[in-house]
């Protein structure tokens, strides 16, 4: 059992950061036409009128919002001002939270300079050789000054290359993943989820915070959406996601809190972003054997294939919304499993991908 915070705070974190993310998302609808900041149809993009963008803005207050005031009060509040129940609680958690508290500003900086990048590029599209080289630098910071860092006994240079690497494969699957309406976000609310659950089982505090407000932006984002959608979230959204559900898979404890380490838990942000791996690798796979730019947008993802075989644009949605569940869900229960367990929950993702790759191959050519 948990000897971290009830969930149920979380909860509270998740529902205030769904009406923030609400109340912004229905005023970017608003104000976005207005500015000109639209997304028009053309090029390899699949809606026929234009679209306001400004989703991703509304996600960034409603998570970051949230986050930065929290972290300030957890700085400059005073325990005493707090009421008692609450201060009783807080002092177990503020000193260390304090202590830590500048990797919370590097990280929560991060995420601001991406989403920066993705409004200049929903304005004006920039080329990967500009946009990659932004996303490897914020990956390198965030690893070396905020300790989002992978297996760090293979020492610090490994370790910051290989979270580096992870933080950029992560970021660009959820912007790849941004190719129908409610795909990527519901995704990420999908991941978000149970990552929350996985810190918080751990006893944990500051991730599953993370994560409940990120879900609870990305919900009341969603209310505006899911196809059909009245707003879309562009690279100022989908860059920001993908770089929040990163750093917390790598932050994340897959353990209890005072249990020993299981060795099979560290398996578990693999099987809960299982999707949006699949999706990135094998539209990586098909645009280089065919010889072209890997990072160049088109309409090869499954996403796509789903629609070839006849389903609706929201079917296929959901469709990918029920694989990524099925895989977190199965993901969630590594921690303490011993091998046996261990192997069905691999098999149970490894038949999950296996379906979808039936369901996208290619649609039969009648002769």
């Amino acid at each position: 059992m948990t000897t971290g915070l009830p969930i149920s705070w979380f909860g509270l974190a998740a529902a205030a950061s769904f009406a923030i993310g609400a109340i912004a998302t229905r005023a970017a609808i608003s104000i976005s036409p207005r500015i000109g900041f639209v997304d028009k149809p053309g090029g390899h993009k699949s809606h026929t009128a234009s679209k306001p963008y400004g989703g991703g803005t509304a996600i960034l207050v409603a998570a970051w919002l949230p986050l930065l005031v929290g972290l300030t009060l957890a700085v400059f509040l005073p325990v005493d001002a707090l009421p008692a129940e609450i201060a009783e609680k807080a002092r177990h958690y503020l000193g260390g939270l304090r202590e830590r508290a500048h990797e919370g500003f590097i990280i929560l900086a991060g995420g601001v300079v991406l989403h920066l990048m993705g409004l200049i590029d929903d304005v004006k599209p920039l080329g990967p050789e500009v946009k990659l080289p932004v996303i490897l630098g914020v990956s390198v910071a965030v690893s070396a000054f905020a300790d989002v860092r992978l297996i760090e006994m293979a020492g610090l240079p490994t370790s910051i290359a290989l979270a580096t690497l992870w933080c950029t494969v992560i970021i660009n699957s959820f912007n790849f993943l941004d190719n129908m309406d409610g795909l990527s976000a519901g995704i990420a609310l999908i991941c978000a989820l149970a990552l929350l659950y996985c810190g918080w089982f751990a006893g944990q505090v500051l991730v599953p915070a993370v994560a409940a407000v990120l879900a609870g932006g990305l919900a009341g984002f969603l209310l505006f959406n899911f196809p059909p959608a009245r707003i879309f979230m562009g690279d100022a959204g989908s860059l920001l996601v993908g770089y929040a559900i990163a750093v917390l898979s790598i932050r994340t404890t897959y353990f209890p809190s005072g249990a020993g380490q299981p060795p099979f838990a560290l398996a578990m942000p693999l099987a809960i972003l299982a999707v949006p791996l699949y999706d990135f690798c094998t539209v990586i796979g098909i645009r280089i054997a065919e010889g072209r730019n890997p990072l160049k947008g088109d309409q090869r993802h499954f996403s796509h294939r789903l629609v070839e075989h006849g389903l609706s644009r929201r079917f296929a949605v959901i469709t990918i919304y029920i694989a990524t569940a099925a895989t977190a869900l199965a993901g969630t229960l590594l921690p303490g499993a011993d091998l046996r367990q261990t192997l069905t929950i691999v098999a149970i993702v490894l038949l999950v991908l296996t379906i979808i790759g039936i369901l996208e191959r290619p649609v039969a050519k009648t002769p």
